[in-house]
């Protein structure tokens, strides 16, 4: 079960001639993982693991750009996410087990609910069920452990980056939640590039009680103030969000404050509320290339069309009188996509456009192959980086969310 702090108990895990002695140190180690600095991760990783009768552990965490798995030990070499062991499991969230010169090792995820945030290398002797059950265990303690610090760590930033940042980038990152968020109703996962040079894009996520809240946004311009104004935009939406307010109310707010604090800069963008009992999707789209809903396979074309309003902050006599809101009702196991204009107008070396019909039919193909939304995303994002020869003119954003509602 995820999240769940592995105490020792006598069938499961070791238990010596004093099962006292066994809880209090664990009891020791959780106490020390708790003000561990991230550095010392590596060191007290191990430690947890021989408490559990396992071998040596290993720590590596996906890159900004999710194509390399880098080792929080700085005297290892990275793992490339598309060509190694390590990076099936990443890619698959499944463990997988190689062959060592001493016994065997064990990949196995590192998830934070439902973000992937990179694996373990977990070496043993030899594997029984009961030993696969205590590298389980110990994934998700350092999930939670790395999490919990990474929000604070700028040694853990640094480390999963290839690269030197842009400074609009890293105004924009300091607010973006994680890629992927989730429940058992629901999920959404986000990618954005250029990883170290966006400006102007941004997304956001959450999950309030039963409701599922989206938004992605694309500044005007491609500067520190298109980052800004984003920024002044997510913050505007998280405050009303937090303080009960409804969609309207969200997208009023950001409207107000766009237009308060920067009033000769706006952005377009399309934000969302779905319930994940009724499946009730809600949307108000300012300016933006409109939301595409996928079902059984193929995209319902005109599903989620409304018609135009006004970008996010304007002001005076071009602001809008109302936003409207639209709602329809999804099915189980529906898709909805959000995205860009950096998305369908990369060009390729000839200057032909990646287009809206590729775009949607890597998101099929790739659901058809059982490819799980954060990995059909990092795949498509990729494949849109290389059709650009790895250079973006614009910002390419894409928020993928599903309603997966618990069967009846």
């Amino acid at each position: 079960m995820e999240g769940v702090i592995p105490v020792p108990d006598p069938p499961d895990t070791p238990s010596g001639p004093d099962p006292a002695a066994d809880g209090r140190r664990w009891e020791q180690l959780i106490t020390e993982a708790q003000t561990a600095l991230p550095v010392e991760l590596p060191a007290l990783v191990d430690r947890c693991a021989s408490a559990l009768g396992l071998g040596t552990v290993l720590i590596y965490l996906a890159d900004l750009q999710q194509r390399l798995l880098i080792p929080l030990d700085e005297a290892l070499e990275s793992l490339p996410v598309d060509r190694s062991s390590a990076g099936w499991a990443y890619r698959t969230i499944s463990p997988r087990v190689a062959d060592a010169d001493d016994g065997l090792i064990v990949w196995m995820p590192l998830l934070d609910g439902a973000e992937r945030l990179g694996v373990l290398a977990v070496r043993v002797t030899s594997l029984d069920g009961v030993l696969m059950r205590r590298v389980r265990m110990l994934a998700h303690l350092f999930a939670m452990i790395i999490s919990s610090k990474r929000a604070y760590s700028d040694w853990l930033a640094a480390r999963t980056r290839t690269a030197p940042m842009g400074l609009p980038a890293e105004m924009v990152r300091a607010f973006l939640p994680p890629r992927t968020i989730g429940s058992s109703r629901c999920v959404s996962t986000a990618v954005l590039e250029p990883a170290y040079g966006i400006a102007g894009d941004a997304f956001d996520h959450t999950v309030v009680k039963h409701e599922l809240h989206t938004m992605i946004l694309d500044g005007m311009g491609h500067d520190l103030i298109a980052g800004l104004t984003t920024s002044v935009a997510m913050a505007a939406a998280r405050n009303t969000r937090r303080g009960g307010g409804d969609l309207t109310d969200i997208v009023g707010s950001v409207d107000q404050a766009l237009a308060q604090w920067l009033p000769d800069h706006f952005c377009t963008g399309v934000l969302c509320r779905l319930d994940t009992e009724t499946g009730v999707l809600r949307w108000v789209n300012c300016g933006h290339p409109p939301p595409l809903l996928i079902r059984d396979d193929r995209v319902l074309a005109g599903a989620l069309d409304s018609s135009p309003q006004p970008p996010l902050g304007l002001a005076g006599p071009l602001a809008p009188a109302a936003r409207q809101i639209h709602e329809t009702k999804l099915e189980p196991d529906d898709c909805v996509l959000l995205y860009t204009d950096g998305v369908v107008e990369a060009r390729d070396a000839n200057g032909a456009e990646f287009g809206l019909d590729r775009f949607t039919e890597f998101i099929i193909h790739s659901n058809v192959a059982g490819q799980r939304p954060a990995e059909v995303l990092r795949l498509l994002i990729h494949a849109i980086f290389d059709y650009q020869r790895n250079q973006l003119r614009d910002d390419a954003t894409i928020v993928l969310f599903e309603w997966r509602p618990r069967p009846q």
